[in-house]
């Protein structure tokens, strides 16, 4: 056996008889009887239990008005998304007017085109037809 080791082996008993020696003086020198420090353990038990109670009930509490005022932010954000969501659809109905209306624009200009081509197509019809008699 090493030194090292016999003055590790020394250290460790000698820690475990002072501990022992220790609580023992503890015992005997302690200012209260044993039922004593039983009440007062008992006492200081219902003192957290008491504590732990009134921290639950305040976090209940808390927990409620955050959940409160989470509702009452989504029924907000609700509101206002439905009445986006009808601007938004009479904008689209708007527009789906103002397209139609240009629809109807739009043929109306395409049947007075139309009109003009087949009248310059007679009128060129009858030039030719006027050009062909006279040369003939």
């Amino acid at each position: 056996m090493s030194k090292q080791e016999s003055e590790f082996g020394t250290f460790v008993v000698g820690f475990f008889v002072g501990t022992l020696m220790g609580a023992a003086v503890g015992l005997l020198f302690a200012p209260q009887s044993g039922e004593e420090t039983r009440e007062q353990i008992r006492q200081k038990s219902v003192d957290l239990s008491e504590q732990a109670a009134k921290k639950a009930e305040e976090a209940r509490v808390k927990a409620e008005e955050i959940l409160a005022e989470a509702k009452e932010k989504i029924q907000e954000a609700t509101e206002e998304l439905q009445e986006r969501a009808k601007e938004v659809q009479s904008q689209m109905e708007g527009l789906a007017e103002k397209a139609e209306e240009a629809a109807e624009e739009a043929e109306a200009a395409a049947e007075e085109a139309v009109e003009e081509a087949a009248d310059a197509v007679a009128e060129t019809t009858e030039e030719v037809v006027e050009e062909a008699a006279e040369e003939a």
